[in-house]
Protein backbone atom coordinates (compact mmCIF):
# COMPACT_ATOMS: atom_id res chain seq x y z
CA UNK A 1 0.00 0.00 0.00
CA UNK A 2 0.90 3.88 -0.39
CA UNK A 3 0.46 6.01 1.28
CA UNK A 4 -0.26 10.30 1.02
CA UNK A 5 2.23 10.93 3.20
CA UNK A 6 5.30 10.82 2.15
CA UNK A 7 7.77 7.79 3.50
CA UNK A 8 10.37 7.72 1.28
CA UNK A 9 12.85 7.91 4.17
CA UNK A 10 15.06 5.56 5.18
CA UNK A 11 13.23 5.28 8.36
CA UNK A 12 11.01 2.06 6.70
CA UNK A 13 8.01 4.21 8.51
CA UNK A 14 5.66 2.98 5.76
CA UNK A 15 1.94 1.62 5.82
CA UNK A 16 3.12 -1.95 6.19
CA UNK A 17 4.39 -1.46 9.60
CA UNK A 18 3.02 1.94 11.62
CA UNK A 19 4.72 1.29 14.70
CA UNK A 20 3.11 2.42 18.36
CA UNK A 21 5.45 4.95 20.62
CA UNK A 22 4.97 7.26 22.79
CA UNK A 23 5.80 11.11 22.11
CA UNK A 24 5.82 14.64 23.36
CA UNK A 25 6.24 18.29 22.20
CA UNK A 26 6.47 21.88 23.62
CA UNK A 27 2.98 21.79 23.31
CA UNK A 28 1.39 18.33 23.85
CA UNK A 29 2.12 16.11 26.97
CA UNK A 30 3.11 12.90 26.43
CA UNK A 31 0.85 10.66 24.63
CA UNK A 32 0.78 7.77 21.82
CA UNK A 33 1.56 8.24 18.05
CA UNK A 34 2.08 5.90 15.18
CA UNK A 35 5.06 6.80 12.68
CA UNK A 36 4.13 7.29 9.68
CA UNK A 37 7.16 8.52 7.24
CA UNK A 38 8.87 11.65 8.77
CA UNK A 39 5.31 12.19 10.85
CA UNK A 40 3.88 11.16 13.99
CA UNK A 41 -0.09 10.68 14.00
CA UNK A 42 -1.23 11.44 17.08
CA UNK A 43 -3.77 8.56 17.92
CA UNK A 44 -5.37 10.84 21.03
CA UNK A 45 -5.71 13.81 18.76
CA UNK A 46 -7.36 11.54 16.17
CA UNK A 47 -9.48 9.89 19.09
CA UNK A 48 -10.41 13.38 20.01
CA UNK A 49 -11.61 13.78 15.99
CA UNK A 50 -13.76 11.37 16.45
CA UNK A 51 -12.37 8.95 13.40
CA UNK A 52 -12.55 5.76 16.09
CA UNK A 53 -16.03 5.43 16.64
CA UNK A 54 -16.92 2.62 14.69
CA UNK A 55 -14.82 0.40 16.71
CA UNK A 56 -16.31 -0.89 19.54
CA UNK A 57 -13.84 0.06 22.06
CA UNK A 58 -12.89 2.33 25.34
CA UNK A 59 -10.96 4.72 23.32
CA UNK A 60 -9.87 6.56 26.39
CA UNK A 61 -7.25 3.41 26.15
CA UNK A 62 -5.66 6.11 23.56
CA UNK A 63 -5.61 8.78 25.66
CA UNK A 64 -2.82 7.32 28.03
CA UNK A 65 1.22 8.62 28.47
CA UNK A 66 2.46 5.12 27.73
CA UNK A 67 1.14 2.25 25.63
CA UNK A 68 -0.29 -0.25 28.65
CA UNK A 69 -4.22 0.43 28.37
CA UNK A 70 -4.49 0.42 24.95
CA UNK A 71 -1.80 -2.98 24.30
CA UNK A 72 -3.95 -4.50 27.42
CA UNK A 73 -7.27 -4.48 24.88
CA UNK A 74 -5.75 -7.52 22.99
CA UNK A 75 -5.35 -8.11 19.36
CA UNK A 76 -9.06 -7.89 17.97
CA UNK A 77 -9.00 -4.11 18.94
CA UNK A 78 -5.68 -3.62 17.55
CA UNK A 79 -6.26 -5.29 14.24
CA UNK A 80 -9.56 -2.84 14.12
CA UNK A 81 -7.41 0.47 14.50
CA UNK A 82 -4.43 -1.00 12.62
CA UNK A 83 -7.14 -1.52 9.70
CA UNK A 84 -8.48 2.20 10.02
CA UNK A 85 -5.19 3.90 10.24
CA UNK A 86 -3.86 2.65 7.45
CA UNK A 87 -7.43 3.46 5.62
CA UNK A 88 -6.82 6.65 7.11
CA UNK A 89 -3.52 7.04 5.55
CA UNK A 90 -3.68 5.19 2.57
CA UNK A 91 -3.54 7.01 -0.54
CA UNK A 92 -6.89 5.58 -2.55
CA UNK A 93 -9.41 5.59 -0.18
CA UNK A 94 -12.58 7.48 0.73
CA UNK A 95 -11.75 7.80 4.51
CA UNK A 96 -7.67 9.14 3.04
CA UNK A 97 -9.15 11.73 2.33
CA UNK A 98 -10.79 12.97 5.16
CA UNK A 99 -7.63 13.66 6.52
CA UNK A 100 -5.77 14.40 3.29
CA UNK A 101 -7.78 16.93 1.64
CA UNK A 102 -8.31 18.79 5.44
CA UNK A 103 -5.63 21.14 6.24
CA UNK A 104 -6.92 22.10 9.46
CA UNK A 105 -7.88 18.61 10.64
CA UNK A 106 -3.89 17.14 9.06
CA UNK A 107 -2.49 20.22 11.69
CA UNK A 108 -4.22 18.85 14.47
CA UNK A 109 -3.58 15.32 13.98
CA UNK A 110 0.03 15.01 12.67
CA UNK A 111 3.25 16.23 14.11
CA UNK A 112 7.01 15.85 12.69
CA UNK A 113 8.72 13.57 13.99
CA UNK A 114 11.71 16.03 14.26
CA UNK A 115 9.85 18.20 16.58
CA UNK A 116 9.11 15.37 19.04
CA UNK A 117 10.68 13.88 22.02
CA UNK A 118 10.09 10.31 22.07
CA UNK A 119 9.74 8.55 25.86
CA UNK A 120 9.40 5.03 27.46
CA UNK A 121 6.42 3.10 24.89
CA UNK A 122 5.30 1.20 28.01
CA UNK A 123 5.53 1.09 32.06
CA UNK A 124 7.43 -2.20 32.08
CA UNK A 125 6.81 -3.88 35.55
CA UNK A 126 8.67 -7.23 34.48
CA UNK A 127 11.63 -8.08 32.11
CA UNK A 128 13.31 -11.58 31.46
CA UNK A 129 15.97 -11.97 29.13
CA UNK A 130 16.40 -15.43 27.62
CA UNK A 131 19.17 -17.39 26.05
CA UNK A 132 17.85 -18.75 22.37
CA UNK A 133 20.68 -17.42 20.49
CA UNK A 134 22.97 -21.17 19.72
CA UNK A 135 25.91 -18.71 17.96
CA UNK A 136 25.82 -16.88 21.28
CA UNK A 137 25.87 -19.60 23.54
CA UNK A 138 28.65 -21.56 21.72
CA UNK A 139 30.87 -18.61 21.27
CA UNK A 140 33.70 -18.44 22.53
CA UNK A 141 34.43 -22.17 22.31
CA UNK A 142 31.71 -22.54 24.91
CA UNK A 143 30.02 -26.59 24.34
CA UNK A 144 26.24 -26.60 24.79
CA UNK A 145 24.24 -27.95 28.11
CA UNK A 146 22.30 -30.46 27.47
CA UNK A 147 19.35 -28.97 28.82
CA UNK A 148 19.62 -25.99 26.57
CA UNK A 149 17.91 -27.54 23.44
CA UNK A 150 15.44 -28.81 25.39
CA UNK A 151 14.09 -25.52 26.85
CA UNK A 152 14.57 -21.77 26.77
CA UNK A 153 17.03 -20.50 29.61
CA UNK A 154 16.57 -17.35 30.79
CA UNK A 155 17.10 -14.88 33.79
CA UNK A 156 14.97 -12.11 35.08
CA UNK A 157 16.59 -9.14 34.51
CA UNK A 158 16.04 -5.75 36.46
CA UNK A 159 12.96 -3.79 34.50
CA UNK A 160 13.92 -0.41 36.51
CA UNK A 161 16.82 0.06 34.45
CA UNK A 162 15.37 -0.49 30.94
CA UNK A 163 15.80 3.05 29.00
CA UNK A 164 14.85 4.54 26.05
CA UNK A 165 17.38 5.38 23.32
CA UNK A 166 19.50 7.93 23.64
CA UNK A 167 19.77 7.41 27.16
CA UNK A 168 23.33 8.04 28.49
CA UNK A 169 25.11 4.72 29.72
CA UNK A 170 27.04 5.62 32.94
CA UNK A 171 30.06 3.19 32.97
CA UNK A 172 29.05 0.86 36.11
CA UNK A 173 30.93 -0.23 39.09
CA UNK A 174 31.31 -3.49 40.41
CA UNK A 175 33.46 -6.39 41.68
CA UNK A 176 35.63 -8.11 39.97
CA UNK A 177 39.07 -10.09 39.85
CA UNK A 178 42.46 -8.10 38.41
CA UNK A 179 45.61 -10.31 38.54
CA UNK A 180 43.33 -13.25 40.26
CA UNK A 181 42.33 -10.62 42.98
CA UNK A 182 38.91 -9.49 43.47
CA UNK A 183 38.67 -5.66 44.03
CA UNK A 184 35.89 -2.44 43.35
CA UNK A 185 36.16 -0.22 40.80
CA UNK A 186 35.00 1.05 37.40
CA UNK A 187 34.17 -1.88 34.86
CA UNK A 188 36.92 -2.60 32.50
CA UNK A 189 35.42 -4.91 29.99
CA UNK A 190 31.87 -3.09 29.06
CA UNK A 191 30.02 -4.99 26.10
CA UNK A 192 26.85 -4.40 24.16
CA UNK A 193 24.13 -6.85 23.42
CA UNK A 194 21.88 -7.28 20.08
CA UNK A 195 18.54 -8.65 21.27
CA UNK A 196 15.11 -8.97 20.04
CA UNK A 197 12.43 -8.07 22.73
CA UNK A 198 8.97 -8.63 22.52
CA UNK A 199 6.10 -6.49 24.93
CA UNK A 200 3.48 -8.42 26.42
CA UNK A 201 -0.47 -7.37 25.60
CA UNK A 202 -2.80 -9.10 27.62
CA UNK A 203 -1.47 -10.98 30.05
CA UNK A 204 -2.07 -14.22 32.12
CA UNK A 205 -3.39 -15.17 35.53
CA UNK A 206 -1.02 -16.60 38.40
CA UNK A 207 -0.83 -20.21 38.31
CA UNK A 208 -2.11 -20.72 34.63
CA UNK A 209 -0.17 -21.79 32.27
CA UNK A 210 -0.12 -20.10 28.36
CA UNK A 211 -1.12 -22.73 25.46
CA UNK A 212 2.37 -22.37 23.06
CA UNK A 213 -0.43 -22.17 20.02
CA UNK A 214 -1.98 -19.05 22.10
CA UNK A 215 1.56 -17.14 23.72
CA UNK A 216 1.40 -15.20 20.22
CA UNK A 217 -2.13 -13.61 21.17
CA UNK A 218 -0.61 -12.46 24.05
CA UNK A 219 2.25 -10.19 22.31
CA UNK A 220 1.56 -6.91 21.63
CA UNK A 221 4.62 -5.91 19.64
CA UNK A 222 8.92 -6.09 19.09
CA UNK A 223 11.71 -3.54 20.12
CA UNK A 224 15.49 -3.95 19.00
CA UNK A 225 17.16 -3.76 22.58
CA UNK A 226 20.73 -3.35 24.06
CA UNK A 227 21.62 -5.40 27.04
CA UNK A 228 24.36 -3.95 28.09
CA UNK A 229 26.44 -5.80 30.00
CA UNK A 230 29.65 -5.81 32.50
CA UNK A 231 31.77 -8.41 31.26
CA UNK A 232 34.35 -9.05 33.90
CA UNK A 233 31.51 -8.25 36.71
CA UNK A 234 29.77 -11.03 34.68
CA UNK A 235 31.75 -13.20 35.12
CA UNK A 236 32.82 -12.74 38.58
CA UNK A 237 29.57 -13.16 39.67
CA UNK A 238 28.25 -16.00 37.83
CA UNK A 239 29.29 -19.07 39.53
CA UNK A 240 27.21 -20.44 41.13
CA UNK A 241 23.78 -18.29 40.08
CA UNK A 242 23.29 -16.01 37.24
CA UNK A 243 23.61 -12.65 35.96
CA UNK A 244 22.96 -10.04 38.58
CA UNK A 245 25.28 -6.43 38.44
CA UNK A 246 27.14 -7.43 35.47
CA UNK A 247 23.53 -6.71 33.90
CA UNK A 248 21.05 -4.84 35.94
CA UNK A 249 22.78 -1.23 35.36
CA UNK A 250 21.01 -0.89 32.02
CA UNK A 251 19.52 -2.11 29.20
CA UNK A 252 18.32 0.59 25.79
CA UNK A 253 15.41 -0.49 23.53
CA UNK A 254 14.25 1.23 20.24
CA UNK A 255 11.42 3.96 20.87
CA UNK A 256 9.20 2.16 18.22
CA UNK A 257 6.89 -1.11 18.78
CA UNK A 258 6.44 -2.63 16.05
CA UNK A 259 3.25 -4.53 16.20
CA UNK A 260 3.07 -8.64 15.33
CA UNK A 261 1.11 -8.20 12.27
CA UNK A 262 3.57 -6.17 10.64
CA UNK A 263 5.95 -8.86 10.75
CA UNK A 264 4.14 -11.76 9.38
CA UNK A 265 5.92 -11.25 6.15
CA UNK A 266 9.60 -11.63 7.55
CA UNK A 267 8.39 -15.03 9.48
CA UNK A 268 11.35 -17.85 9.06
CA UNK A 269 12.15 -21.34 10.49
CA UNK A 270 14.22 -21.54 14.03
CA UNK A 271 18.05 -22.20 13.47
CA UNK A 272 17.46 -25.96 14.54
CA UNK A 273 14.48 -28.70 14.20
CA UNK A 274 14.62 -31.46 17.24
CA UNK A 275 12.42 -32.92 18.92
CA UNK A 276 10.62 -31.07 22.00
CA UNK A 277 8.42 -32.34 24.70
CA UNK A 278 4.69 -31.53 24.67
CA UNK A 279 3.84 -28.27 25.78
CA UNK A 280 6.78 -26.56 23.62
CA UNK A 281 5.78 -28.05 20.38
CA UNK A 282 4.22 -25.33 18.22
CA UNK A 283 2.28 -26.05 15.19
CA UNK A 284 3.30 -23.23 13.09
CA UNK A 285 6.94 -24.65 11.91
CA UNK A 286 7.78 -20.47 10.68
CA UNK A 287 7.42 -19.24 14.06
CA UNK A 288 10.15 -16.40 14.39
CA UNK A 289 11.39 -13.85 12.36
CA UNK A 290 13.87 -12.45 9.84
CA UNK A 291 15.19 -8.96 10.96
CA UNK A 292 18.03 -7.56 9.77
CA UNK A 293 20.02 -5.50 12.69
CA UNK A 294 22.94 -3.27 11.78
CA UNK A 295 25.53 -2.20 14.85
CA UNK A 296 27.42 0.86 14.05
CA UNK A 297 30.00 2.61 16.38
CA UNK A 298 30.11 6.38 16.46
CA UNK A 299 32.24 8.55 19.15
CA UNK A 300 33.74 11.77 19.51
CA UNK A 301 36.63 11.10 16.88
CA UNK A 302 34.48 8.83 14.78
CA UNK A 303 32.67 8.42 12.19
CA UNK A 304 30.06 5.98 12.25
CA UNK A 305 31.21 2.45 11.53
CA UNK A 306 29.15 -0.44 10.86
CA UNK A 307 30.83 -3.34 12.94
CA UNK A 308 27.95 -6.10 12.42
CA UNK A 309 25.00 -7.20 10.86
CA UNK A 310 22.81 -9.21 12.88
CA UNK A 311 19.96 -11.15 12.36
CA UNK A 312 16.50 -11.66 14.73
CA UNK A 313 16.35 -15.35 12.72
CA UNK A 314 19.48 -16.86 14.67
CA UNK A 315 17.12 -18.47 17.78
CA UNK A 316 16.39 -21.77 18.45
CA UNK A 317 13.21 -20.99 20.36
CA UNK A 318 10.29 -18.46 18.81
CA UNK A 319 8.62 -15.76 21.20
CA UNK A 320 5.73 -18.42 21.92
CA UNK A 321 7.85 -21.21 22.96
CA UNK A 322 9.20 -18.88 25.13
CA UNK A 323 5.82 -17.80 26.98
CA UNK A 324 4.68 -21.01 27.18
CA UNK A 325 8.12 -22.07 29.27
CA UNK A 326 7.78 -18.99 31.03
CA UNK A 327 4.52 -19.66 32.52
CA UNK A 328 4.82 -23.57 32.39
CA UNK A 329 5.00 -23.34 36.48
CA UNK A 330 1.87 -20.85 36.81
CA UNK A 331 4.39 -17.30 36.26
CA UNK A 332 2.18 -14.63 35.38
CA UNK A 333 2.35 -12.44 33.03
CA UNK A 334 1.44 -8.98 32.74
CA UNK A 335 0.48 -5.80 30.02
CA UNK A 336 3.74 -4.16 30.17
CA UNK A 337 6.11 -7.05 30.64
CA UNK A 338 9.30 -7.21 28.23
CA UNK A 339 10.94 -10.65 27.21
CA UNK A 340 14.08 -10.67 24.98
CA UNK A 341 15.75 -13.02 23.15
CA UNK A 342 19.41 -13.13 25.00
CA UNK A 343 22.09 -12.17 22.07
CA UNK A 344 21.42 -12.82 18.18
CA UNK A 345 24.79 -13.87 16.77
CA UNK A 346 24.91 -15.15 13.59
CA UNK A 347 27.01 -18.13 12.06
CA UNK A 348 29.75 -15.67 10.55
CA UNK A 349 32.13 -13.42 12.05
CA UNK A 350 30.47 -10.00 10.74
CA UNK A 351 27.26 -11.27 12.09
CA UNK A 352 28.52 -11.23 16.12
CA UNK A 353 26.73 -9.84 18.96
CA UNK A 354 28.68 -8.30 21.09
CA UNK A 355 32.34 -7.68 21.64
CA UNK A 356 33.00 -10.52 24.05
CA UNK A 357 32.31 -13.02 20.85
CA UNK A 358 34.66 -10.55 18.17
CA UNK A 359 37.40 -9.89 20.26
CA UNK A 360 37.47 -13.06 22.41
CA UNK A 361 37.09 -12.04 25.50
CA UNK A 362 39.76 -9.23 24.67
CA UNK A 363 42.28 -11.43 23.83
CA UNK A 364 42.25 -10.46 20.14
CA UNK A 365 41.11 -6.46 19.39
CA UNK A 366 38.58 -5.18 16.91
CA UNK A 367 40.36 -3.51 14.60
CA UNK A 368 39.33 -0.73 11.88
CA UNK A 369 40.66 2.44 9.67
CA UNK A 370 38.62 5.40 9.49
CA UNK A 371 37.83 7.25 5.95
CA UNK A 372 37.59 10.74 5.30
CA UNK A 373 40.76 13.24 5.23
CA UNK A 374 42.67 11.99 8.08
CA UNK A 375 42.91 8.12 8.23
CA UNK A 376 43.14 6.86 11.37
CA UNK A 377 43.80 3.16 12.90
CA UNK A 378 40.64 2.66 15.63
CA UNK A 379 41.23 -0.83 18.31
CA UNK A 380 38.18 -1.69 20.29
CA UNK A 381 38.65 -5.09 23.29
CA UNK A 382 35.65 -3.54 24.89
CA UNK A 383 33.98 0.06 25.03
CA UNK A 384 35.48 3.29 26.14
CA UNK A 385 33.65 6.37 27.36
CA UNK A 386 32.43 8.48 24.72
CA UNK A 387 31.59 5.48 22.27
CA UNK A 388 28.10 5.04 20.95
CA UNK A 389 26.89 1.89 19.86
CA UNK A 390 23.86 2.61 17.42
CA UNK A 391 21.55 -0.60 16.69
CA UNK A 392 18.95 0.37 13.50
CA UNK A 393 15.93 -1.88 12.31
CA UNK A 394 13.95 -1.06 9.36
CA UNK A 395 10.79 0.29 11.11
CA UNK A 396 12.12 0.11 14.36
CA UNK A 397 14.26 3.01 14.95
CA UNK A 398 17.34 3.67 16.42
CA UNK A 399 18.49 2.24 19.50
CA UNK A 400 21.86 3.83 20.81
CA UNK A 401 23.22 4.91 24.02
CA UNK A 402 26.66 6.85 24.77
CA UNK A 403 29.34 5.42 27.11
CA UNK A 404 30.00 7.73 29.93
CA UNK A 405 32.72 7.91 32.72
CA UNK A 406 31.30 6.16 36.16
CA UNK A 407 32.41 9.98 37.77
Amino acid sequence: MTSWIDTGDDSGFCLDVLPYGIFSTEDLDARIGVAIGRYILDLKALAEEGFFTTIDFDSSALMGSTLNDYAALGKQVHKQVRDLIQELLAHATRRGAELRDNQDRRDRVLVKRSQATLHLPMSIGDYTDFFVGPYHAQNPGSTLHRNYLNQPIGYHGRASSVVISETPIRRPKGQFLLDNNPIFGDCQKLDFEVEFAAFIGQGSEHGSSIPVDEAEDHIFGFVIMNDWSARDIQNWESSPLGPFNGKNFATTISPWVVPLEALEPFREHPVSSRPLLPYLQQKREDSVYSVPITVSLNGKQLLSHEMFKCNTKYVVFSFAQMLAHHTAGGCPLRTGDLIATGTLSGPSRKELGCLLEATKNGSEPYEFHTSGPETKNIVRRYLEDGDIIELKASGFGSCSGLIVSSE
